[in-house]
């Protein structure tokens, strides 16, 4: 089970910082990454798992819902510490929440309010709107809209059909919109929320790669006392940059362990392992192929492989890091969508992703949890690690799953399906980055099909395997879009897959999109 908010808030207990309170916004997320693309380090909080609010919290957004206020069981947060001693932004279901809770009139849209709207009337005296263009594009997604504000909140900004697109509470830095500032489609969200982060809230935008390396080096120093670390590897960007970090703090009272569980890409064992040692890494292999693949004979559950591969890493990861005296801390590579997606209220953001990575260990182990990445994003850490200056084809490395090939054999795992689907994704890979597309996409691999088809090679007829190729653009995973690759690539590739990897015959390209379907197969 991931732990919630602990090593992160070593870091927030010394750096500004906006809270957002979630309603269950598809949009959270996008809101936090808004906000530390300034430069200013951000929270997410369920809104009804409000922290205690230190000096160090400088302003509040509270981020749209699908609830409506005037639901029986619409969100309530609670606000009596935070309003009029902080700035506040409610954002949609937010804005609609503040005047509603103020005794204002909320009521059903006549017309539902989806899509692009322009901005009729600003008000430019009001400190959240300075800048704002005349006719300015906004994103509206709302199927309420506030019809009558209560006494004491001003109306700042309107569109053609909506009087209210926002408001400010008169004596307080309260504010409402009823649009979405941190979608794209609302062209000058960035300088609204740059009003309110850095003129409002007055944040210094000192959220860096370098602050938060120093930072956070510092913080492991005190934290782990120069005590022994244990760190599973997995050939990730995420565990290389969490491990880099570690290895600065404590040096070799890192033990990192990197296990082949048969399921990796072709090579990769070898020559992630002879990676990690160039970095100076006190690292070790160890080769449990074996292990793995007899356990998953015969399995073609996804979920039972999981749990098999899952099972066998637990085992092994276990079984090594007791041959390592007094070891007293297990470090993982845990990410902030991670932490964000273990908390379970009633209410904020629904599960979208489903992790494909194997869990956590298990209580027996009896060791503390440090995790330093988990107050960043995927690209964040992609930042971290660059600013470290390790290697780019670790920092650019696509996602990979921690059971790894075996979700990507559809059906039974034998060590033949392997080699096709090794050599497969050697092909397509290769191929994608000597044309130069492989840092173009966020996410690229094959998918061996328990489909056969019948195909002709010379004057023979075949009767061999399909693979699916999938590639997808994403910022973190969260939503994803399939990848417009070129004929000419798809073509190449094909042909090359078709002529070199025997037993394949067909492939075809995945174009569906996240949602509804998930990035993965299984």
């Amino acid at each position: 089970m991931l732990k919630i908010h602990t090593e992160s808030s070593i870091f927030a207990a010394m750096q500004q910082s906006i809270l957002i309170l979630d309603f269950g916004s598809q949009y959270t997320q996008l809101i936090a990454r808004r906000v530390r693309e300034l430069n200013v380090y951000c929270e997410i909080y369920p809104y009804n798992r409000i922290p205690e609010i230190t000096p160090q919290v400088k302003g509040v957004i509270l981020s749209g819902s699908p609830f409506s206020v005037r639901d029986e069981n619409a969100p309530v947060p609670k606000l009596e510490k935070i309003r009029k001693h902080i700035p506040v932004l409610g954002v949609c279901y937010g804005a609609q929440f503040i005047a509603h809770d103020g005794g204002g009139e909320v009521l059903p849209s006549k017309i539902r309010e989806y899509g692009r709207a322009n901005l009729t009337y600003i008000d430019h005296h009001t400190a959240l709107m300075k800048d704002i263009s005349e006719n300015s594009q906004v994103w509206m997604s709302h199927g309420d809209t506030i019809h009558n504000l209560p006494e004491g909140y001003e109306t700042i900004t309107s569109t053609e059909s909506v009087e209210v697109a926002g408001y400010q509470v008169r004596g307080e830095r309260t504010y409402g919109i009823q649009f979405h500032p941190e979608v794209y489609h609302t062209t000058e969200g960035a300088i609204l929320l740059k009003n309110f982060i850095v003129d409002i809230c007055g944040c210094l935008q000192d959220w860096t790669p370098d602050s938060f390396i120093e930072t956070t080096i510092a913080s492991l120093k005190e934290q782990l006392h120069g005590e022994k670390v244990v760190l599973g590897l997995s050939g990730g960007v995420d565990s290389s940059v969490a491990a880099i970090l570690l290895h600065r703090a404590i040096g070799d009272k890192l033990y990192c362990i990197f296990v082949d569980n048969g399921l990796l890409r072709k090579n990769e064992f070898e020559d992630v392992l002879h990676s990690y040692r160039d970095l100076g890494l006190n690292v070790k292999g160890v080769d449990a192929s074996d292990r793995f693949l007899d356990g998953l004979a015969g399995v073609e559950d996804p979920e039972d492989k999981r749990k098999i591969i899952g099972n066998t890493f637990i085992d092994i990861f276990d079984h090594e890091a007791h041959l390592i005296e007094d070891v007293k801390w297990l470090a993982q590579g845990t990410i902030y969508p991670d932490v964000i997606e273990s908390i379970s209220v009633a209410g904020p953001s629904a599960t979208i992703k489903s992790h494909h990575n194997v869990g956590g260990l298990p209580d027996f182990m009896k060791l503390k949890i440090v995790e330093p990445l988990n107050s960043l994003f995927k690209d964040e850490v992609r930042r971290i690690g660059r600013a470290m200056d390790m290697p780019d084809f670790i920092i650019d490395r696509h996602p990979f799953p921690g059971p790894g090939l075996g979700i990507r054999i559809i059906g039974d795992v034998t060590r033949e399906r392997i080699r096709v689907l090794q050599e497969v994704d050697h092909i397509y890979i290769g191929t994608m980055k000597e044309m130069n597309l492989y840092n173009e996409v966020w996410q690229a691999f094959a998918v061996l099909l328990p489909v056969q088809s019948v195909g002709v090679m010379g004057d023979e007829r075949t009767y061999e395997n399909v693979i699916a190729l999938r590639a997808v653009g994403s910022t973190d995973g969260m939503t994803a879009d399939w990848s417009k690759l070129p004929y000419e690539f798809l073509a190449k590739v094909s042909s090359e897959i078709i002529n070199k990897v025997k037993g394949v015959n067909r492939v075809v390209y995945d174009i569906s999109s996240k949602p509804p379907a998930t990035i993965e197969w299984e």
